[in-house]
């Protein structure tokens, strides 16, 4: 069971490594992906490299992001892992006076490779969130507004206006889209192949779930 919790600790480790982004620490984010590694959120869709330097142009921009992660819940089959992690992403552009905070859980397929965890690829679920005014309330474009869910209304608003459009429907808590998303990470989590270099080592590859 030792070896188990040391799956989970370098997952909690891994998933809170988040915290680089909003360091601008890019060299050890790009390290949280493997090198195929790919990301869906409001803003950006494709490979994580990718993701990483537009990050870097974001961060030149008015637009400042910080994320609160809470610890994940995580389903193990041999070398492959889901988890699913509360989190928080507060937003503002200071130069448009508005913000916000969204509460959204990161949805993670995740593998070890060489006998290291990183992550495949990264969705997420959004489940609510609200309008910031750092420096008093302003009157906000409600034709723009209108345009998005509730639940992540307030997040797309403060990027659009701050020049990183979202151009599709992302899952929001009970959508069709968040079953769709955790069907496809079952499919893929059962798929995983047999851990031989574990069953060399003495220990059982095992499907579980650690809170």
């Amino acid at each position: 069971m030792t070896d188990y919790i040391e799956d989970r600790l370098a997952i909690n480790d891994l998933l809170t490594g988040w915290m680089h982004r909003d360091q601008s620490e890019w060299t050890e984010l790009r390290e949280l992906f493997h090198p195929d590694g790919t990301i869906e959120i409001t803003w950006f869709t494709g490979l994580f490299s990718d993701f990483v330097d537009a990050s870097i142009r974001m961060g030149a921009s008015n637009v400042r992001t910080k994320h609160l992660i809470a610890s994940p819940l995580v389903t193990f089959n041999g070398d492959r892992a889901i988890a699913e992690t509360n989190a928080m992403i507060v937003a503002e552009n200071r130069e448009l006076g508005v913000g916000c905070a969204t509460h959204n859980r990161f949805y993670d397929q995740i593998e070890r490779r060489d006998g290291v965890w990183r992550i495949v690829n990264r969705g997420s679920i959004y489940d609510m969130g609200s309008f910031t005014f750092p420096t008093g309330v302003v009157e906000l474009d409600q034709e723009t507004v209108s345009k998005y869910p509730a639940e992540y209304a307030a997040l797309a608003y403060v990027l659009e206006k701050s020049g990183f459009p979202v151009t599709k429907t992302f899952p929001t808590k009970g959508s069709e889209l968040e079953s769709d998303m955790k069907a496809a990470g079952a499919a893929w989590l059962a798929a995983a192949e047999p851990v031989s270099a574990n069953l060399e080592s003495g220990l059982r590859p095992a499907l579980y779930n650690a809170a």
